[in-house]
């Protein structure tokens, strides 16, 4: 798993990271989501390796990454803390400008990265997501019955109970489908109390802090203004619950080009290939001028 990738651990001032990186070329920053951990892109990252440099830690709280504690606002697991984590981790590396993309989670830390740091991120790509007060502006009864999770997760600590109970029969997942050894890295993060914890707060972030600092931006006007692709699986129910996705990351980027994965949720596990292509084709120097790869729509 991640052939010829450095592993190391980071102290990045605010927390210590887990992190792989390998590769040759411009550097492009690679956030998994939740409940997983960076092994989520061992298929994606070597595939980008071949030209660039691929950085994929796990963010603070999930992982082996640290664990800060919490306090009562959530503010040391809100997307701007992670943000910063992964600024100070990229320049640590030596990389000042850098491309991004998350996924789930992850992707709510990469457009907090674009937003906050725009001297840094050359490009932003999210994946099944739009921005969190966008969800919670929107939310219906097809949302809360869906993503319950949301809601459950920021009740106090009822969820770590119920998830640590049997945590494989909470959030699922197979060796098969991930790779042995990913599966197992997966494995040991959900079993441990102060991963769950953690991870928990990340939620718990996301409907205070996280939202608050959203809808600041959107008052101020703030904007992404570097070139932004926005990804979904076909597969998952992120396109059934809003059928503008494009219109809605419209209201944040100045810049947005659209395209679906074949896949469900966890793209870069059962799709690894396409997902891989699709960042290839955004990240090429060409993107840069006239026109757009042929399979993304603009928004």
């Amino acid at each position: 798993m991640f052939d010829g990738f450095a592993l190391e651990h980071i102290d990045v001032g605010e927390a210590t990271l887990r992190v792989r990186h390998g590769g040759s070329g411009p550097p492009v920053l690679l956030l998994h989501g939740h409940p997983r951990t960076h092994a989520t892109w061992h298929r994606v990252a070597p595939l980008l390796a071949t030209d660039h440099t691929v950085v994929c830690p796990d963010l603070r709280g999930y992982g082996q990454s640290s664990k800060p504690p919490t306090t009562d606002d959530h503010a040391p697991y809100s997307k701007r803390a992670m943000a910063r984590d992964c600024l100070a981790l990229m320049r640590h590396l030596g990389h000042d400008r850098f491309a991004v993309f998350g996924h789930d989670r992850g992707s709510y830390v990469a457009h907090r990265l674009a937003l906050d740091a725009p001297e840094a991120v050359t490009r932003l790509a999210v994946g099944d997501c739009i921005p969190i007060s966008e969800h919670l502006a929107r939310c219906d009864e097809r949302f809360a019955r869906a993503w319950y999770h949301w809601f459950f997760f920021a009740v106090p600590d009822k969820p770590e109970r119920a998830i640590l109970a049997d945590p494989a029969a909470w959030y699922g997942g197979s060796k098969e489908a991930m790779g042995a050894e990913a599966w197992e890295d997966y494995r040991k993060a959900i079993h441990d109390p102060a991963t769950v914890r953690a991870m928990l707060e990340d939620y718990r972030a996301g409907l205070t802090v996280d939202r608050r600092d959203e809808d600041a931006d959107r008052a101020s006007g703030r904007r992404v203004t570097c070139p932004t692709l926005v990804l979904w699986s076909e597969k998952d129910d992120l396109g059934d619950l809003y059928p503008d996705i494009p219109g809605i990351w419209r209201a944040w980027a100045d810049d947005v080009v659209c395209g679906t994965i074949d896949s469900g949720h966890h793209m870069a596990e059962e799709a690894p290939e396409q997902l891989a292509g699709a960042l290839r084709d955004f990240l090429a120097p060409e993107r840069d001028g006239p026109g757009r790869p042929p399979h993304f729509a603009s928004a």
